[in-house]
């Protein structure tokens, strides 16, 4: 054999190789994509079914002789568990930096089991009382602890696992997140229109619940077979993520808040429109359920794209055309649902609206990862997220229906959504001036 057909041949095994390898890396990939994807998705699944049938769950657990008090518990309860996300960030968020992402990651999934669980099988008011209120407190705050170590753990994960295609891969947590609003308000429009209001309140309103608890164990066991993410393993790991997280990186921290505060918000404003088109706008459930739907298939379908164009365009120039859009436009959006209360404005409202959420928290995850070092990642990653959440997203609804009970004007959501995307391009400019986010 001449030394032609042998340089030749040990080509064609280096190229066999590297193709084996790269066949190995996308298989490891999408496996990551599902381990991280589907425990985030039941995670909003629950608490979309929650915010879905916040009007039953109020009537057979916080029973008041005002019906507008017995919402604003139920949503306060909601609320509530947002306190629990920044002791979840701190202490899922450190453990992932010690232990882990795969090891944060199960634990997250394993919490959020037992929180829904408790809620599929807790008796209502009617039966034992106060206790039921109680309960359904504990529940949440248990599901609130995980949800504070989810996202952080599972955005780390993905995006140490594929380094050359951050934001569309990391895209796929809000795809999934847009998924699990799509499948809620499917269980609550068809639930709506096939039961009787007596069948909803027995049983129906659980199928969603027991639903989730179905799904939970399959993304337990996808989690608990992933291999670590490579950049952790090769990184050191740091002893004391939280102090070090502190001591070095405030500045990184408060802007980060700033910034998911819109992307939050943003998505809580979709899950708030069926109680608001049905209280204030006077709509049937249905129509209000299928408006959330559209947010759903939006985010599920668009995430990818949105997430593709910041690889592209650079993920903060991409959040500061969307928040500057959302500034300019929720105004006008909310003058026309009220001025002309149809079903047909009202999904116009949901489309704008949801794009807009899309486009600004698509290409969010991965910004946040370039801002934290990997030693830190998921402790700054967890924090920032549930800060701005609990602050600003987890008591939206429950601060929306305050201000329209209190200003009497239907038109209070556009004014905090204008006040939280002028504080978001605040940081967003900072993102890109402090931290070379360009």
């Amino acid at each position: 054999m001449g030394y032609t057909e042998k340089s030749l041949l040990r080509g064609a095994e280096t190229a066999g190789t590297d193709a084996a390898a790269t066949a190995l890396r996308r298989k490891q990939v999408r496996r990551a994509v599902i381990a991280a994807s589907i425990g985030n998705a039941l995670e909003w699944f629950d608490m979309i079914a929650y915010g879905t049938f916040a009007l039953i769950i109020a009537k057979l657990f916080f029973p008041t002789t005002n019906e507008s008090a017995s919402l604003l518990l139920a949503l306060a309860t909601f609320g509530v568990s947002f306190l629990m996300r920044p002791l979840g960030a701190i202490v899922l968020g450190s453990y992932a930096d010690r232990a882990g992402r795969k090891a944060a990651l199960t634990m997250s999934i394993f919490l959020m089991m037992i929180g829904t669980l408790i809620i599929v099988v807790v008796p209502t008011h009617a039966h034992i009382g106060i206790a039921a209120s109680v309960i359904i407190l504990i529940a949440r705050l248990i599901q609130g602890f995980s949800a504070g170590g989810e996202f952080g753990s599972a955005t780390a994960f993905l995006i140490e696992y594929a380094p050359d295609r951050r934001a569309y891969y990391a895209s796929w947590q809000v795809a999934s997140q847009g998924g699990a609003i799509l499948l809620a308000a499917l269980f609550g429009a068809v639930l709506n229109a096939t039961l009787t209001q007596v069948q909803l309140e027995s049983w129906g309103w659980r199928v969603p619940f027991i639903f989730g608890l179905l799904i939970a164990p399959v993304g337990y066991y996808i989690r608990r077979h992933m291999e670590e993410t490579p950049e952790f393993s090769e990184a050191e790991a740091s002893k004391s993520p939280l102090s070090d997280m502190f001591s070095g990186q405030k500045l990184r921290l408060l802007v980060t808040v700033g910034f998911v505060a819109l992307g939050s918000v943003g998505n809580y404003l979709a899950l708030y429109m069926p109680t608001y088109s049905i209280r204030q706008l006077g709509l049937p459930a249905t129509v209000g359920f299928m408006a959330t739907l559209v947010v759903g298939v939006i985010m599920a379908l668009a995430s990818p794209y949105f997430g593709a164009l910041a690889d592209r365009k650079g993920p903060a120039r991409v959040m500061t055309v969307a928040a500057a859009l959302t500034a300019v436009l929720c105004y006008p959006l909310f003058s026309l649902v009220v001025n002309h209360p149809t079903v047909g404005t009202l999904m116009i409202v949901q489309v704008a609206l949801g794009t807009l959420a899309t486009a600004y928290f698509a290409p969010m995850p991965a910004l946040m990862s370039a801002i934290f070092p990997v030693q830190v990642r998921t402790t700054g990653l967890s924090l920032g997220y549930n800060i701005a959440v609990t602050v600003f997203g987890g008591f939206a609804p429950f601060i929306l229906t305050w201000l329209i009970a209190s200003t009497g004007s239907k038109l209070s959501p556009s004014y905090y959504l204008l006040a939280i995307a002028g504080m978001a391009l605040v940081s967003l400019t900072m993102a890109r001036r402090k931290f070379g986010q360009r």
